[in-house]
């Protein structure tokens, strides 16, 4: 039976962070690839303006070149109006069909907002969910905020600390900070040369 693991996200911009989970899902659920999904109109409202979609996806298929079991997906960028997540493992499931594990690979603590996601049951039924920690996170705080039904389907994935944030690269990157060591060279390039966060104001930076 095959493996896919899927990884969404803003990637705004895609860090080591999200490269050791994809790796470590990979290797311990015995993938067979992990396909990073950048959003294309995240449903959700977000504090900061989102990074147009071209250059976040740009940043996705720089980042996971050189893993040949990782590969980027233009899914969400491709298809109109908001990215609801049960749209595109939908269309996943359609593609792999029936017989393949699939695993949607997301945060804990974003593990924690599917109930407000659109059709959480369906969902879960699609596919299982990799919820990625830290090693002592509390998993108490899955257990009760999450259904039964849904909690059932849920793996629990501690990762090595890489101790970055999009939020915070953002805000290097608009000081003018080192963003070495904390994201793919390649993509430091890219955000460098189309000065991607140079000037951002937000209520982050502010």
């Amino acid at each position: 039976m095959s493996a896919v693991g899927i990884m969404g996200g803003t990637f705004d911009p895609i860090h080591l962070g999200h490269l050791v989970a994809a790796e470590e899902a990979r290797v311990r659920f015995g993938l067979d690839r992990v396909i990073f999904v950048p959003n294309g109109a995240p449903p959700h409202k977000k504090d900061y303006e989102v990074t147009p979609a071209e250059h976040r996806y740009a940043m996705v298929v720089l980042a996971t070149a050189a893993n040949p079991h990782f590969e980027a997906s233009r899914l969400e960028l491709d298809r109109p109006g908001p990215s609801y997540t049960v749209d595109t493992m939908r269309e996943f499931r359609r593609q792999f069909g029936v017989k393949c594990r699939l695993y949607f690979i997301t945060g804990a603590d974003a593990m924690l907002e599917t109930l407000t996601w659109r059709q959480p049951e369906e969902l879960a039924a699609l596919c299982e969910f990799l919820a990625v920690t830290r090693p002592g996170y509390d998993l108490a705080r899955l257990s009760e905020a999450l259904s039964a039904e849904i909690m059932a389907r849920v793996h629990v994935l501690d990762t090595p600390g890489v101790e970055v944030s999009s939020t915070e690269l953002r805000r290097r990157a608009a000081a003018g900070e080192s963003l070495r060591y904390l994201i793919p060279s390649a993509v430091a390039r890219y955000i460098e040369t189309n000065r991607l966060y140079a000037g951002l104001k937000t209520a982050e930076t502010q």
